[in-house]
């Protein structure tokens, strides 16, 4: 019986990982130490303040790792450098209802001087800088809600374009 609900247990975290990472739009990584206590067991869970806490970055929302960090609440942005902000605040549009900016720590996957837009009629979207599939920093308007990317002026895109290389982290925060 104790075995029967061991497993129990262990195959409903395992799901919940699984569900968890699918929701994220990404595959779980599902590690179990041996002896680890089934959810069933009546061990305490671990604090949160034994976690390491990820060191902020001074006078913006984001930690000191990111090299780019965007507020979408306060529509703004700024580059950073060993979590010393070395541009910014810059204002930004982000995505619209529906088209939302993702939240999240990316990466700068690539960069295109003159990106056309195949999804929206080849529109003009100047110093991409691609950190999410389909989404990117670039030349925009600043009066009206992107489609997903974030919306920079013509001086602050040519900043972020010229200043984010290939794998920079890139933190988005509400």
């Amino acid at each position: 019986m104790r075995i029967r609900r061991a497993l129990i247990g262990l195959s409903t975290l395992v799901a919940a990982a699984v569900l968890t990472g699918c929701s994220a739009g990404q595959t779980a990584d599902v590690r179990l130490a041996a002896g680890t206590p089934s959810p069933t067991s009546a061990s305490p869970s671990p604090s949160t303040s034994d976690a390491p806490k990820a060191e902020m970055a001074p006078g913006v929302p984001c930690t000191i790792t990111a090299k780019a960090c965007v507020s979408l609440s306060g529509k703004q942005a700024w580059l950073l450098d060993e979590g010393k902000i070395v541009y910014g605040p810059v204002k930004i549009m982000p995505g619209k209802k529906g088209s939302t900016t993702p939240v999240g720590t990316w990466h700068v996957l690539s960069k295109e001087k003159m990106h056309l837009s195949r999804e929206f009629d080849n529109a003009p979207m100047p110093n991409s800088v691609f950190f999410y599939n389909g989404v990117a920093f670039h030349q925009g308007s600043l009066a009206k809600y992107s489609n997903g990317c974030v919306h920079l002026s013509a001086g602050a895109s040519l900043k972020f374009f010229s200043s984010l290389d290939k794998g920079d982290e890139v933190q988005v925060v509400r």
